[in-house]
């Protein structure tokens, strides 16, 4: 009887470790649809949506709040029709700059990391000296270095209690107070210097300004590098300017932030 038991428990355990391996590899499948999916509609021009023909002349689409038929309400307001009607689709285009072009084929034949050459010159000016200007001037100079050297350390806060470091709280800040804006924020992520001990909260406006240029040098350091070997010089030069989109969008004020 005893034998019979654990001969029953092992056959439901197997079983049960079966539809686990089977119900694991679904969602890996499905998962993989959805990225492809978002993937596709990302890449888009435009929302599929926009570009279905309409079903019905009388048909319009259902919008949150009052709404009335259009021929209605063209009726009612007596003349003009609904103006959003005749408005046309706007989709995102793109040419190539050719003096930036130039600028960028000319570094890519000899490439370097010194920023005294006119592609990186201009980038420094243009994106990553106002992406990296803080009211902290002395640590944010601090960190291009870093960043230059590539000795920059960005890491999430952790719940366990933290090292007590010789800097001034003033200077390293706190959880809730940025050491770089100087400001009262929430700081998610904290920052330091090569093998020091010492670390610098930083909140989430800031650290995305820091990744954004960290990003555009991790780039540049693959095709100087000779890493980057399967795309031509059109392709690495958008792939730059979308990297400079990212340090100019930060440098405004939009940031993406980590929940």
């Amino acid at each position: 009887e005893a034998h019979k038991m654990v001969r029953e428990a092992n056959v439901k355990q197997a079983n049960a470790e079966k539809q686990l391996k089977e119900a694991l590899g679904k969602i890996d499948v499905l998962q993989a649809e959805v990225q492809a999916l978002k993937t596709l509609v990302l890449s888009s021009p435009t929302s599929p949506v926009a570009e279905l023909p309409s079903a019905g002349a009388t048909k319009t689409p259902f919008k949150k709040g009052h709404s009335r038929n259009k021929s209605t309400s063209s009726a009612m307001l007596g003349t003009q029709p609904d103006p959003t009607a005749t408005q046309p689709i706007v989709r995102e285009c793109r040419e190539v700059d050719s003096q930036l072009f130039s600028e960028f084929k000319a570094w890519k034949e000899a490439p370097t990391l010194d920023r005294s050459c006119s592609f990186l010159e201009r980038v420094y000016r243009e994106d990553i000296f106002p992406c990296l200007t803080f009211n902290k001037s002395e640590l944010g100079s601090a960190i291009l270095e870093a960043v230059e050297q590539n000795t920059l350390s960005v890491e999430p806060v952790g719940f366990q209690p933290l090292p007590v470091v010789k800097a001034s709280a003033v200077e390293c800040g706190g959880p809730k107070k940025c050491a770089l804006s100087g400001q009262t924020k929430t700081c998610k992520h904290r920052i330091k210097f090569g093998d020091s001990s010492s670390y610098y909260y930083i909140s989430p406006f800031c650290r995305y300004r820091i990744t954004a240029v960290c990003n555009f040098f991790t780039y540049i350091r693959y095709i100087h590098q000779g890493l980057v070997k399967q795309q031509d010089a059109e392709q690495m030069f958008w792939e730059v300017m979308q990297l400079r989109r990212e340090m100019s969008f930060a440098k405004l004020g939009y940031y993406k932030d980590q929940l």
